[in-house]
């Protein structure tokens, strides 16, 4: 019953014991399928607000990615004015270039990722030489930089 996700849908019986309710999962199923979204703004239309709420998951999502890669630049603590800006103006200028690219493709963002995730660069050590190369290129990921207007890696990146 403490439970914040589940005790909306128990009741207790004449013992005090928790017990499904059926009336309360019947009127819960109303909204299966469907996100609620409150606003305190009037002046939103539902389409607005939806919007709203669907570009702000965008940008957290896309700085909860950057977080992740190599970048390093967790962890993320904001207290001074030119910080914050900064960090909503690289929130923005990811948005952008994920959308630029979705948008110049005409695929999806995950889509994007996944293909992109492919390309890497791989160091071998032996005693005497390094030698620094790219993965192979599938045809759909050179699809995907040519639209992209990227130029190809060359094969060997380092040798020494």
């Amino acid at each position: 019953m403490a439970s914040r996700r589940f005790a909306r849908y128990l009741s207790t019986d004449a013992a005090g014991r928790p017990q499904l309710d059926p009336a309360k999962i019947k009127a819960a199923e109303r909204l299966d399928g469907k996100f609620v979204v409150t606003t305190n703004d009037d002046s939103l239309t539902p389409e607005d607000a939806a919007l709203g709420c669907k570009d702000a998951w965008i940008i957290e999502n896309c700085f909860r990615k950057l977080k992740t890669t190599g970048l390093e630049i967790r962890p993320v603590y904001h207290w001074t004015p030119h910080r914050i800006v900064a960090h909503v103006e690289l929130c923005t200028l990811a948005l952008q270039i994920q959308r630029a690219a979705e948008i110049r493709t005409g695929l999806t963002w995950a889509h994007l990722a996944h293909e992109l995730a492919a390309l890497k660069a791989v160091c071998y050590r032996t005693e005497a030489r390094t030698i620094v190369q790219r993965t192979r290129i599938r045809s759909e990921l050179g699809d995907i930089l040519k639209k992209l207007a990227v130029a190809i890696p060359k094969q060997l990146l380092a040798v020494s």
